[in-house]
């Protein structure tokens, strides 16, 4: 039997500390669930039977990057919505992200684009939204 995903559930991944602490808190008030990873291979592992409705994945990881990360994700089956967040991204990449469909929010985080981006992906509700 195939587990749908939890609408609710969001699984993070960016090694500053701080960001990946404030992101978890901004989250969890919008009303969803959070799994907050320090490393790429940390949120490999727990999406994995985690049936997350999102992934939120910094571009510049100690161990490898978000849109590597992605595609590993990916090519093991894990075909959960995913957001990269990042700072200045080169074209190349950016047009690569484009044509994996893969919607990016810029940092720094001022905005509400990264709740919306995650709505939209999700379909969730929020208590904000």
């Amino acid at each position: 039997m195939i587990t749908p995903p939890d609408s609710r559930l969001v699984l993070i991944a960016d090694d500053d500390c701080e960001v990946l602490n404030a992101l978890r808190f901004a989250l969890e008030l919008e009303g969803y669930q959070v799994g907050a990873f320090a490393t790429g291979r940390a949120l490999l592992d727990a999406a994995h039977g985690a049936h997350a409705a999102c992934l939120v994945i910094d571009q510049k990881l100690a161990d490898t990057t978000g849109l590597e990360l992605i595609m590993r994700l990916r090519a093991s089956g894990v075909a959960t919505p995913s957001v990269l967040i990042t700072t200045n991204l080169p074209t190349h990449l950016r047009i690569r992200a484009t044509n994996l469909a893969i919607p990016i929010v810029e940092k720094p985080l001022l905005t509400d684009a990264l709740f919306a981006t995650i709505r939209e992906l999700t379909g969730g509700p929020t208590l904000r939204g």
